[in-house]
């Protein structure tokens, strides 16, 4: 197949390896992709929120699939354009992806499905935003309603900072604030054609920027996949995968498609598992950064089947995907300042070093070559992503290559998924 991969992040190039890895004849192309990515296939300087633009060239080049990889494309209404000259397009439309542009969007589809969620008060006025926070009470969870590149949630314990936070995003548009709950979190990606959908693995992210999750909120700092630990509570990660695909992720896609906005895409579940049972934290309507650089490694069905099978309507029937038992570890190389005011421009050395590790890949995230050198150029740099035949094994080889990275100023966190290489009974929260 043709592929037109859309994005320039971490997440597109782990979806461009997972394609490339099926050793098909595939000819892939990124727009406007990165460093790492251009390193290996075309890429083209293409506005990947240009619906129109996005279009013409799909048509004009002969592709056969469009792969939509950020948030703000699908927002932005790319997938419906490009369904409009009748391009297969693994994305929702505009409507659809309210699911993620929009909290409360989501929340009224959860209400519709009766998908376990927390409580949300919905507020554009400062009075009713002191009021909601008064009535839900501490921990304080704040959220912006519309997309804020994984820095819109605040969850904190100081009222004044609580309060600052919906103040800040108020000005920007609607704020919700929400019941705090508390469990390991988990996230888990569906397939959807619409009406059906087919689960992938489980994977767990860390969200903080500092060890033991101290610190800010970032855009993730790491992920691992499998989780071993759903196994103590369900019996076995597929128990776990089965619940969560009918009670919270076909019942929305059911929701969507009754109300007219048929969701075609990856359906990002971010869960969390409270003594009452697992609950929604949020919707994504995008492959999830980095848990796609976990997940799709471990992928042994050709993902360009299943993206396909997603753009046309063909999920139904489809037997769930299958994954290797191999262990799945990425840790993020973040700029000195992230997440709050990264500083960029900075050379990264001891890449190829960092890529000869057995076991060891490279996704970069935002990443450029000046002449002959790679520099960074955003906050979340790239994601050393490791395998092994247990976790162990995936940790160690992360961190060895990590080490061999490196950026002025450069940090990470160095506890990714250090409680999966504890003895049994450890806790398991991220």
């Amino acid at each position: 197949m043709r592929i037109l991969v859309l994005g320039s992040g971490a997440r597109e190039h782990a979806i461009v390896t997972a394609l490339i890895r099926e050793d098909a004849n595939h000819e892939i192309i990124a727009a406007p992709g990165n460093a790492g990515i251009a390193a290996e296939i075309e890429t083209v300087a293409l506005d990947a929120e240009n619906g129109e633009l996005v279009a013409s060239y799909a048509r004009e080049s002969d592709v056969d699939l469009v792969v939509i990889g950020p948030e703000a494309p699908l927002v932005a209404g790319v997938a419906d354009a490009l369904r409009a000259v009748d391009v297969p397009v693994f994305g929702p439309g505009k409507r659809a992806a309210a699911l993620e542009g929009s909290k409360a969007f989501a929340k009224r589809i959860m209400d519709a499905a009766n998908v376990p969620t927390g409580r949300a008060i919905r507020t554009t006025d400062p009075d009713e935003l002191a009021t909601a926070l008064e009535d839900l009470g501490a921990p304080y969870v704040v959220k912006a309603d519309g997309l804020a590149a994984g820095k819109g949630v605040l969850v904190s314990n100081d009222h004044s900072a609580a309060l600052a936070h919906g103040l800040h995003y108020l000005q920007q548009g609607p704020v919700l604030i929400e019941e705090f709950l508390s469990g390991p979190e988990v996230s888990l990606f569906f397939l959807s054609d619409g009406h059906d959908v087919v689960p992938l693995s489980p994977a767990q992210d860390y969200k903080r920027a500092l060890d033991g999750d101290e610190g800010p909120n970032t855009g993730g700092m790491g992920a691992y996949s499998p989780l071993p630990w759903l196994n103590d509570r369900w019996g076995s990660e597929a128990a776990f995968v089965d619940e969560v695909l009918g009670t919270i992720a076909l019942p929305t896609v059911r929701a969507l498609e009754a109300e007219g906005t048929p969701f075609v895409g990856l359906l990002y579940c971010g869960l969390i598992i409270t003594e009452a049972g697992v609950k929604v934290i949020e919707f994504n309507a995008r492959f999830g950064d980095p848990e796609t650089q976990v997940v799709l490694p471990r992928l042994e069905t050709p993902l360009s089947e299943l993206l396909l099978a997603a753009a046309t309507g063909r999920l139904g029937g489809m037997s769930y995907p299958e994954f290797s038992n191999d262990a799945a570890v990425v840790v993020v190389l973040a700029s000195e300042g992230y997440p709050e005011d990264p500083i960029t421009g900075r050379e990264l050395t001891g890449l190829d070093e960092a890529a000869a590790v057995p076991g060891v890949t490279l996704a970069h995230a935002a990443t450029a070559l000046v002449g002959e050198r790679h520099v960074a150029t955003g906050g979340r740099v790239l994601g050393v992503v490791a395998h092994g035949h247990d976790f162990t094994e995936a940790r160690t080889r992360a961190y060895e290559a990590i080490g061999r990275i490196g950026l002025d100023g450069g940090h990470y966190r160095h506890d990714i998924a250090e409680r999966v290489t504890r003895p049994a009974g450890s806790d398991t929260a991220s």
